[in-house]
């Protein structure tokens, strides 16, 4: 199955296909960033797996109000809790408050019932 987001880099295991429930809690995983150290999160939004840095694009805060909470109150749109913006869960474009731009996207597999996300020249695992 062709990676979601991009080209396909080495792949890592997140978590079963069934921790990632529709609209449900996201599972966050650490990433390198450009250099930077990260945090990411994963969630299912009408049947598909997706990933996304858990950084928002108008302050550079993480997004989920509780860990692992994404969704706003209609469970229709990711939500940054601290000024707002929102973002589609399937394409990471903001739709709404001060985000400035998408959310950077992750690609994802979904193989065998488990989850892969997979690095990217500018996106790699976090070491230690």
């Amino acid at each position: 199955m062709m990676a979601q987001g991009g080209d396909v880099g080495e792949r890592i295991l997140l978590c079963a296909s069934s921790d990632l429930l529709e609209g449900g809690v996201g599972i966050p995983f650490k990433v390198v960033y450009r250099g930077e150290k990260l945090r990411a999160f994963a969630v299912r939004w009408r049947g598909e797996a997706r990933a996304y840095l858990n950084r928002c694009t108008h302050v550079y805060t993480e997004l989920d109000y509780r860990e692992g909470h994404f969704f706003d109150m209609t469970g229709q749109l990711l939500v940054c809790a601290t000024h707002g913006a929102v973002f589609e869960p399937d394409t990471g474009c903001c739709v709404g408050g001060p985000g400035r731009g998408p959310l950077v996207k992750i690609a994802l597999t979904e193989e065998d019932g488990r989850v892969y996300w997979h690095t990217a020249p500018l996106l790699q695992p976090q070491t230690a």
